[in-house]
């Protein structure tokens, strides 16, 4: 019995496992791609950072662009100077010459140093994996620091006008102030920022209050329109028909057509709004923080109602028939029939659409970027948009990424609250049939 039970579960496991393996190539790996990503300062419009660097690296192309031509400046200087100026540009020629010597000491080092020299004086560009090389700590430092030192230097000389080509020189040298890559590990340094940031908070209480408000209301509803068309009608098809057409038009251009309609000027909707008085003018659907948050909401919810109202027509007509024809003869009201048969037995697929529809909802994106782009003054503004615009816009991929972890641990903890109680409803049922 013990073995049939262990092939059994062994069974169940293999039939599984596909699934699995697919849903953490699909789902899960990019979710722990984006927390690494996370963990390092990685912006694409930063040079230093548009990578992930354990380690001190050195650009060479950088270095080589700046420092040969400011050994050759600076030797052109000690030429026309005298007294201390010489004596203290030689010393800063000196102290560049030792740290070039360090940086090549590495046979590495070298061998690539002198490959990336080549190609700079054939006009060409070198590789990422050829002008990057890496760099111990106290290398890396010693650079930083004596850069830091000859730039100062060289700025009191210009001032003091002991430079005959002084703008020249001290270009130069700023020129090495960025060729050093430091490590961009920063930690959790991303996640401590954003929930320190009131914009983070605010789209999430942007994000919740869209999805509670709008699911509710397509809940609502939903059911309606579903208790509707499973009644026996004349044509009942054409209806069913007509009411998904908003779920099926794409959310991007039914967005569009409402920021149409919503136009302050042209907009029929907002037209007739303001006729009926629910906005004081035409314009405060998408100039004003209510009236936004209002617009998108009524958006969504002309277009994903009817996806509401097909999955409890599903669970509607699963329901028999003779329950309703037994209260009936018992002397039960609409009301009662509607409380004391149809709630219980939609229960299990009022909780699967408010699943599905509500990690829809706090993932909205391509409706309120369309219709508002997340304003006026963000008020509009949701998680998803947000880490958007920090990952996208920014090119900030480090805090975007960490924005993008935060939505996907604010779905899983959606989900599980759900599917617990889900659960508990699907042991409950299967419980009573037992008995």
């Amino acid at each position: 019995m013990r073995n049939e039970k262990r092939m059994e579960r062994l069974l169940g496991y293999s039939l599984v496992a596909p699934a699995m393996l697919l849903i953490l190539a699909i789902a899960i790996w990019p979710v722990i791609q984006s927390f690494y990503y996370s963990l390092f300062d990685y912006r694409l419009n930063d040079p230093t950072k548009s990578s992930i660097h354990w380690s001190y690296s050195l650009d060479l192309e950088g270095y080589l662009q700046n420092y040969p031509f400011l050994k050759s400046a600076l030797k052109q200087e000690m030429a026309a100077a005298d007294g201390q100026t010489k004596q203290t540009l030689a010393q800063i020629e000196q102290k560049l010459a030792k740290l070039d010597a360090a940086i090549r000491s590495n046979d590495q080092v070298a061998r690539q140093y002198d490959k990336v020299n080549e190609v700079l004086d054939n006009f060409e560009t070198p590789s990422d994996e050829l002008k990057i090389v890496e760099l111990d700590k106290q290398t890396a430092e010693r650079l930083t620091d004596t850069v830091d030192d000859v730039v100062r230097a060289l700025k009191e000389m210009k001032k003091a006008g002991e430079l005959q080509q002084a703008d020249k020189v001290v270009g130069l040298a700023e020129g090495l102030e960025g060729v050093v890559i430091e490590p961009n590990f920063v930690g959790l340094k991303h996640y401590k920022d954003s929930f320190s940031d009131m914009r983070l908070w605010k789209a999430l209480w942007n994000t919740t209050f869209f999805t509670v408000v709008s699911v509710a209301i397509e809940l609502v509803l939903g059911l309606g329109i579903a208790l509707l068309i499973n009644k026996a009608f004349f044509g009942r098809g054409v209806v069913r028909a007509t009411i998904l057409i908003p779920w099926a038009i794409p959310t991007a251009v039914s967005a569009l057509m409402w920021k149409f309609l919503y136009d302050g000027q042209n907009g029929i909707v907002a037209h007739y709004f303001e006729t009926i008085g629910l906005v004081d003018r035409m314009g405060d659907l998408l100039t004003t923080e209510a009236g936004a948050m209002f617009a998108v909401i009524f958006a969504d919810v002309w277009k994903t109602t009817p996806y509401m109202a097909l999955l409890l027509l599903a669970g509607l007509q699963t329901i028999p028939s003779s329950l309703y024809e037994a209260a009936s003869i018992d002397g039960a009201t609409k009301w009662q029939q509607f409380t004391q048969i149809t709630l219980p037995l939609l229960k299990s697929s009022i909780l699967v659409a408010l699943l599905f529809r509500t990690l829809d909802a706090f993932r909205v994106f391509d409706l309120i970027y369309v219709l508002t782009g997340g304003g006026p003054a963000n008020s509009t503004e949701t998680i998803s948009i947000l880490a958007y615009k920090v990952m996208f816009s920014q090119t900030n991929f480090g805090a975007g990424s960490a924005l993008a972890v935060v939505v996907f641990l604010c779905v899983a903890i959606i989900s599980m609250i759900y599917i617990k109680w889900l659960g508990k409803d699907l042991l409950s049922d299967s419980a009573s049939v037992k008995r």
